[in-house]
């Protein structure tokens, strides 16, 4: 007897439907003959192992017999222990223990214990947005899973933890309505909960430039280099720089679920990214783990950061070949991993964050302490970061060592609270200027040439400024886009219209070190 099920498959952050055909021979063999088709990985394969142990633990008693599944298309490579419940669940109605024939309306994916028990997969949410673009409306899946498929709407969504409990809910379905409430969550309730951050721009003493040159960079979305001596404070203020960003969008905040879903780091019980990522991969990672890749490719850190924060500390240590393959993504916002039988995009719009120091021992240009280094040693530690790449960060700022009255002065510094409340309005400004004019992005940093033009006009000071910075520090086009951009966004937090001779002469200030270290 035949017997068909639906279930899904993740191929970069998007799903594909996958139908998944059972034959049940009915002839009683010596030894059993259970075959997979459709190119399943190893755990697919091992998936033969897994639902007969869990059948005949749930308390159903099927004689040896010839077996086959077909998961098709059979042209895409499947792989996880996501089909495990379909599987089952096809072999048990064709074998009659389903009173029902027809699961159309269902789709079905879980891992199966060898006790019946079923356990949670990653990427439910593009499956979840798969089964409402299909026009299925019922979604069976891991209880664990539910709180992160429940976010998409026209999805009925129903938990489940053990083979009995999906086979009792599919015999009471009638028609393919089930006799259960599906399992809802409150999207609005999820993102207006108030975010709580165990870090404070309290904490940090001094460093007041710094802090500026932040909150400029979290107003806009700008990517930030700071340069300073070990121990002057730019690790402390990247770890506080989350606290003053704008909260996401329930679009942005979607965006973000579905790569972490498919990745495998999404916190179940939240179900919703509702605080902007923070990613701060070590200085060994390797260019796939930083970009993406594998066999069957799988997002990296830059996607990871997706809308959010990425911090690249002691950045002249990460390998050449590593900072290299961000100079697209940086760019264009997107990673393309191409392989043999697949091309996959990932989304990757993320502010940079980066720090390193100046030289080898770290003391070049410090008042305090003497420098060790040679000039060619520094040129050689300072190169390790290209041209091209450090022309794609927008705000370089120094950060020098705090003074003993600084640290231990008295009245506390401005906290991220204060800071938080400059930077939303900013944002704000931002997010009606665009809307205005139709547009759909978020931030400063996202506007292309045609809009720049539009929204960063100079008067004739300004222009002049402008040409005298170009022409003395060498600057390329791209420099000149990205200081027109920081300078609408210091326009913004200070509510003003048009830009002036002031909000341009900020924006140059901040790429004056690149000509300090990298000529």
């Amino acid at each position: 007897m035949l017997f068909k099920a639906l279930s899904a498959a993740v191929y970069g952050i998007d799903a594909n439907l996958i139908d998944v055909e059972i034959d049940y021979s009915g002839n009683v063999a010596e030894k059993e003959v259970f075959q997979t088709v459709g190119l399943p990985d190893a755990a697919v394969r091992e998936s033969r192992n897994r639902v007969r142990a869990a059948i005949k633990n749930s308390g159903y008693a099927i004689p040896p017999t010839f077996i086959t599944v077909n998961l098709a298309p059979a042209d895409i490579k499947k792989e996880g222990s996501g089909f495990d419940l379909p599987i089952a669940l096809g072999i048990l109605g064709a074998y009659g223990a389903l009173q029902v024939s027809d699961v159309s309306q269902f789709l079905i994916v879980g891992e199966l214990g060898l006790d019946g028990s079923v356990r949670p997969v990653p990427g439910v949410l593009p499956m979840a947005i798969l089964a409402r673009e299909k026009n299925i409306p019922n979604f069976i899946l891991p209880a664990e899973n539910a709180a992160e498929a429940a976010v998409v709407e026209g999805v009925n969504v129903y938990p489940i933890s053990s083979l009995t409990d999906v086979i009792d809910l599919l015999n009471r379905a009638v028609v393919g309505v089930v006799q259960r409430e599906p399992f809802r969550v409150s999207n609005e309730k999820l993102l207006s909960e108030l975010q709580q951050f165990s870090v404070d721009f309290k904490d940090v003493r001094g460093q007041q430039t710094a802090k500026r040159a932040l909150e400029v960079a979290a107003a806009g979305s700008h990517n930030i280099l700071m340069i300073g001596p070990p121990g002057s404070g730019k690790t402390m203020l990247a770890k506080r720089l989350p606290s003053i960003l704008a909260p996401l969008s329930f679009d942005e905040a979607l965006e973000t679920t579905k790569i972490h879903s498919v990745a495998g780091v999404l916190d179940a019980a939240q179900g919703l990214v509702t605080q902007r990522p923070f990613r701060a991969p070590h200085h060994t990672i390797s260019d796939a783990g930083l970009i993406g890749g594998g066999i069957v490719p799988r997002p990296g850190e830059v996607s990871l950061s997706h809308n959010g924060l990425l911090f690249l500390d002691e950045l002249p240590e990460f390998p050449r070949n590593v900072l290299e393959v961000m100079r697209q993504p940086l760019e264009d916002h997107t990673v393309t991993i191409a392989r043999a039988s697949m091309s996959l995009n990932f989304p990757a719009r993320f502010m940079l964050a980066a720090a390193m120091n100046p030289c080898p021992c770290g003391y070049f240009n410090d008042k305090s302490r003497e420098c060790m280094c040679t000039p060619p040693m520094i040129q050689r530690y300072v190169s390790k970061v290209s041209g091209p790449l450090l022309d794609r960060i927008d705000i370089h700022i120094e950060v020098p060592a705090v003074q003993y009255k600084e640290l231990r002065g008295g009245a506390a510094a401005e906290g991220s609270s204060e800071i938080r409340d400059r930077v939303l309005a900013a944002r704000e400004r931002q997010r009606d200027r665009f809307r205005k004019h139709g547009e759909k992005i978020y931030s400063n940093a996202q506007m292309t040439t045609r809009q720049i033009r539009a929204y960063c006009e100079l008067g004739p000071d300004a222009e002049r400024l402008l040409e005298r910075a170009m022409q003395q520090q060498g600057l390329t086009a791209r420099a000149h886009d990205r200081i027109l951009k920081v300078a609408r966004t210091i326009a913004d937090i200070e509510g003003a219209e048009h830009l002036n001779v002031s909000h341009l002469a900020e924006a140059i200030q901040y790429r004056t070190l690149d000509r300090s270290y990298w000529a």
